[in-house]
């Protein structure tokens, strides 16, 4: 089981770059940030970086094509390759839909699917030959060439999916990994894995050998109490983004959480936090101790077949900032990732 790191880029610039370091020295396989208007650039921070660490590897989970054209996703991940010396990787998908809706586009009418597949297409052609001539149904290009070159001779390129299960199985199919984000349940991963599996099998592909990744709001601290709560606070936030059908496979029902999507949609937060019970934050979430953490990566996550941790650290920092709540005893996020270092990751060694 490999662990990264998946942070939202809205912390000072120092502080990322600092978390950033301490991933890299405690042997994280990667750090992820979201490729969203809402934070801070992403490829600019891991550019910065670059020069500072030595193995982890750095890139989007996910970039949104909808917004971001993915002849320059390719020139980008390229480019941060060279810099740190084939270390790069991305993962797309059609994007955040609330983000979406803020540019005045609807998802639904983006075929998003389709077009996230064409884009694989377009950016594994660019980073692979440096030149594209192409006719689809969402891209076109004739001769587009770049002098962004990876070092790498495959950067893997992996798609992100949480609806149904042509959204695995493509991703299984036609890249090189399948990023999940937000399911907490056996069910949910045993879903997951088994589209995956059918979409691998079409391929020629087995399915163990592709990066299954499982990106969760996370939070850890030798004291549980604090840990879940830091945790409860965003798990409305992270709620809103989650197709009906993926509640459910969670064990929660829509109905469930649309009290606090609505507060939080009205800009109420403190109101979203308090609609959240810790019985709901409890199934949308890993946090506590650090044994706990444990316990249920191995008895809702690890038996499906996943194969990566993407945890979305939650600490004070992150909660006052997204959220404006307070929080006090919350570990910080260089303290977590030396507790996951310590006490998570030798269970999976």
């Amino acid at each position: 089981m490999k662990f990264s790191y998946a942070m939202l880029p809205d912390y000072p610039l120092s502080e990322s770059l600092a978390s950033i370091k301490k991933a890299d020295e405690l042997g994280f396989y990667a750090v992820y940030a979201a490729d969203e208007t809402w934070h801070k650039d992403l490829w600019l921070l891991f550019a910065a970086a670059a020069a500072d660490t030595t193995r982890i590897r750095l890139g989007p989970s996910i970039s949104g094509v909808c917004l971001r054209e993915p002849t320059l996703i390719a020139q980008a991940a390229a480019t941060l390759d060279e810099l740190t010396g084939g270390r790069a990787e991305v993962a797309v998908s059609s994007g955040n839909f609330g983000l979406l809706a803020q540019y005045n586009i609807d998802w639904a009418k983006t075929k998003p699917l389709s077009r996230v597949k064409e884009s694989v297409q377009v950016i594994r052609t660019l980073l692979d030959d440096g030149v594209i001539t192409f006719e689809g149904e969402f891209f076109k290009y004739n001769g587009l060439f770049t002098f962004a070159r990876p070092v790498q001779d495959h950067l893997p390129v992996k798609m992100g999916a949480m609806r149904g299960p042509k959204s695995f199985q493509a991703a299984a199919e036609f890249s090189d990994g399948c990023h999940h984000a937000l399911s907490y349940t056996r069910s949910a991963y045993d879903y997951m894995v088994e589209n995956c599996r059918i979409g691998a099998e079409r391929a020629g592909k087995n399915v163990e050998d592709l990066d299954l990744g499982s990106w969760v709001v996370f939070s850890v601290a030798e004291d549980s109490a604090v840990a879940k709560d830091a945790a409860r606070s965003m798990v409305g936030l992270y709620a809103s983004s989650m197709p009906h059908e993926q509640l459910r496979r969670n064990g929660v029902e829509p109905e469930e959480v649309a009290p606090i999507i609505e507060a939080i949609g009205a800009g109420d937060m403190a109101r979203g936090i308090e609609l959240t019970s810790p019985e709901l934050a409890e199934r949308l979430s890993i946090a506590g101790t650090p044994e706990e953490c444990v316990d249920k990566i191995k008895s809702e996550v690890e038996p499906s077949g996943v194969n990566h941790m993407i945890l979305a650290i939650t600490d004070a920092a992150l909660v006052k900032a997204l959220m404006g709540r307070e929080l006090e005893g919350v570990p910080d996020i260089n303290t977590q990732l030396q507790l996951v270092h310590d006490q998570v990751m030798p269970a999976f060694a």
